[in-house]
């Protein structure tokens, strides 16, 4: 009887591990702890490249009908955080974004994909620019994967509403924070 108990636990763990391993995971070749002056913002009193930064996820669920990708700074003094960007209706066959994405006169966003407003007020990236003296803020990288191929949104949507529709849809999530303070 213990030689059952033992090998169904075994079995068991083994399992459990390979559910582990396959889970969504968004990863970034540009990220680390620290933002780095591409992804600071060029405005505001901040002198960066206003890059962002190559995302890529890997396990999405089989049942992903599209892909969204946001960045949110939580502790900027707003009282509702800051949206630095969102692009969504990413085709469920694209697991990346490329470095600069986020800036529609370089046309590397999937095409079909939709950048919407940020509190920037326009739809791009916008890199970090915390206010001087200020704690580092948290930048929020998130991937959804999502059970519609299409949010029926366009570029004017504003962060709120977008987000929404992006937790309406969510089946998945995976995020990277990164922080930077000035």
């Amino acid at each position: 009887m213990k030689k059952i108990f033992l090998i169904v636990f075994m079995f068991g763990l083994l399992g459990i591990g390979s559910v582990y391993a396959q889970e969504f995971t968004l990863k970034s070749k540009d990220l680390s702890g620290q933002l780095t002056e591409n992804q600071v913002f060029s405005g505001f009193g901040c002198h960066g490249k206003n890059i962002s930064p190559s995302l890529k996820w890997i396990n999405a669920p089989k049942n992903t009908k599209s892909f969204a990708v946001t960045v949110y700074d939580p502790d900027a003094p707003t009282g509702s955080g800051w949206w630095h960007w969102i692009i969504f209706n990413i085709s469920h066959n694209i697991n990346e974004l490329k470095a600069d994405a986020g800036n529609p006169q370089q046309g590397l966003a999937p095409k079909g994909s939709i950048q919407s407003v940020t509190d920037f007020g326009k739809p791009e990236f916008g890199g970090a620019c915390p206010p001087k003296g200020d704690k580092p803020h948290r930048y929020i990288f998130t991937v959804y994967a999502l059970n519609v191929a299409n949010l029926d949104l366009d570029e004017r949507a504003q962060p709120a509403m977008v987000g929404f529709f992006i937790n309406q849809h969510t089946i998945a999530k995976s995020s990277l924070i990164a922080y930077y303070g000035r």
